[in-house]
């Protein structure tokens, strides 16, 4: 008989006790995950960055937080090797449009806002864990993207600009990585916007230049 697996873990930071609580014990029971907790984000900085620290699969980080915040919390992890490519779900009672791009922007991919359902939360769990290690298995074969360093792209738009690079339309990239056509579109705007280019034609030159160390 195998040995039962090891649950996958999350990491969930937010400076409100109660939601802590109840969303850790929803989170262990209904979705079966290893659930730690920080109370903001300064203690989530110092638990994931202490020497040997066991770094969860997922982040699920509240963005107004005293202190340290949760944007700066996470563009602080994206510029760390060990957790630059964990996944990371943004919750904010902010949900205007430009709220949702300054989360991506900040690092962040996937965005949610309150108040949710809890049966949302563990949804977006489940396809984040789940396209993370789909990209996992892809990357094997993939090509190397090589981003400049002063171009901070969010672990999700690493994955679509690798695909880019390989000629995939958004259509094709939506399909690759199961989410829809305009998630995929929304990446891209993104990176343009990052790097500074026109359209989509010079953005996939540019993933191919990257790739090719040229």
């Amino acid at each position: 008989m195998s040995a039962p697996s090891t649950p996958q873990s999350l990491l969930l930071v937010d400076d409100d006790p109660s939601f802590l609580f109840l969303t850790q014990d929803y989170l262990r029971l209904e979705g079966g995950y290893q659930v730690t907790t920080a109370p903001h984000g300064q203690a989530a900085l110092q638990t994931l960055t202490r020497p040997a620290a066991v770094l969860p699969d997922l982040i699920i980080c509240d963005v107004m937080m005293p202190g340290l915040d949760g944007y700066e919390l996470v563009r602080r992890l994206r510029t760390l090797p060990a957790t630059r490519l964990i996944p990371v779900i943004f919750l904010s009672a902010k949900g205007a449009t430009q709220d949702r791009i300054q989360g991506l922007n900040a690092g962040g991919d996937v965005y949610l806002v309150k108040p949710f359902e809890p049966e949302e939360l563990l949804a977006q769990v489940r396809s984040s864990l789940a396209q993370a290690e789909r990209l996992r298995q892809q990357s094997l074969g993939a090509p190397l993207i090589q981003v400049p360093e002063d171009i901070h792209l969010t672990p999700t738009e690493r994955r679509v600009i690798g695909l880019v690079a390989r000629g995939y339309s958004n259509r094709e990239v939506a399909e690759a990585l199961q989410v829809s056509q305009r998630t995929v579109e929304s990446h891209v705007s993104n990176m343009l916007g990052k790097t500074g280019l026109h359209n989509r034609t010079e953005l996939a030159r540019w993933a191919m230049e990257c790739r090719l160390g040229t």
